[in-house]
């Protein structure tokens, strides 16, 4: 038996509520840049005060045109464990500027060497179910088969299920399939890091993800979907030849499937999510005048421990040390 260890996932929810609490004020104002830059800022400040040598292998990379926290990093005080970084100071950036829900400041933490490298890879098709389904699903398979055993896994009927997709384009055919078999659908403009989530929750009434969607943000929800038991299943998914020719010559095979172990390949992983625009998953950003409150997710794999955390934050005190303007 071992002594309790120490948690980091608590240390990370600090950095996640830094950043959802600074860039919440950019809520519906627009300016999706502006709004990324002051969850970047808040979120690397508040790094430097954790103990981890940490790497980012996730970061905000050349597709968001980011300002900081970029692929390759050094994060932390660089006096405690080595570790692999997932982070999106804002996961749903559009979400985040015209005031939309489910914008939310995540990161994941895994031991060094770890966390699948997805190098030059923007997009990846994906599949996500929760415990009970994570051994029945295939996807190679069609769309009713998995809809079919999810739903049985689960013990519902097919049409009781409900599945998140992007609404995009190139969803058209996937959304008619779902709804042909009989499933019911939520379609969302961004935020497939909250969808992959929502799957794997067992208070949310999503019961599975579909379609295609970031490659960051796919190994970034696969350190909570590893925490939480559940199941992703994935293939590079390439929507340009200039993305796709990148891949070949970084040597990526884009006929394999990556699921949760593939990616995440510990079971020492920590999450972390704080809501910065609201929603049905996390509460966002209130303000009151002299303060604020937060709703965060606090996840470690290695126990399974989930926890649900409420914070509320007093200017009059916060600001007396703060580097962080967040009145």
């Amino acid at each position: 038996m071992e002594a309790p260890q120490r948690n980091l996932a608590m240390d990370l929810v600090r950095v996640t509520e830094a950043a959802a609490l600074a860039s919440a004020r950019w809520l519906g104002k627009g300016n999706k840049e502006a709004g990324d830059g002051a969850a970047v800022d808040a979120m690397r400040l508040s790094f430097d005060s954790v103990d981890i040598d940490g790497t980012v292998i996730i970061g905000e990379g050349e597709k968001d045109e980011a300002p900081a926290l970029y692929n390759g990093e050094r994060l932390g005080t660089g006096k405690g464990a080595k570790v692999d970084i997932a982070v999106d100071p804002v996961e749903g950036t559009n979400l985040l500027a015209y005031g939309r829900p489910n914008a939310i400041a995540v990161i994941g933490l895994a031991p060094a060497g770890t966390m699948y490298d997805p190098g030059p890879s923007y997009y990846m098709k994906k599949l996500v179910v929760p415990s009970q389904a994570k051994d029945v699903v295939d996807l190679e398979a069609p769309v009713e088969d998995n809809l079919t055993k999810t739903a049985r896994a689960l013990g519902k009927d097919v049409n009781d299920l409900v599945v998140f997709v992007l609404d995009k384009p190139r969803h058209k055919e996937l959304i008619r399939r779902i709804r042909e078999a009989g499933a019911r659908i939520q379609l969302h403009t961004d935020g497939d890091v909250a969808g992959a989530l929502m799957a794997v929750d067992p208070s949310s009434e999503v019961d599975m993800m579909l379609g295609t969607g970031g490659t960051p943000e796919g190994v970034l929800a696969a350190c909570a979907i590893k925490a939480l038991g559940g199941q992703i299943m994935a293939r590079l998914d390439p929507q340009l030849d200039k993305e796709k020719k990148a891949l070949r010559q970084s040597g990526h095979d884009l006929t394999q499937i990556l699921d949760v172990d593939t990616l995440i390949s510990s079971d020492d992983v920590f999450f972390a999510a704080t809501g910065i625009s609201g929603g049905t998953f996390l509460g966002g950003v209130h303000y009151t005048g002299q303060g604020a409150s937060t709703s965060s997710m606090v996840l470690r794999g290695k126990t399974g421990t989930v926890r649900r955390v409420q914070s509320w934050h007093k200017w009059d005190k916060l600001m007396k040390f703060s580097a962080i303007k967040y009145d």
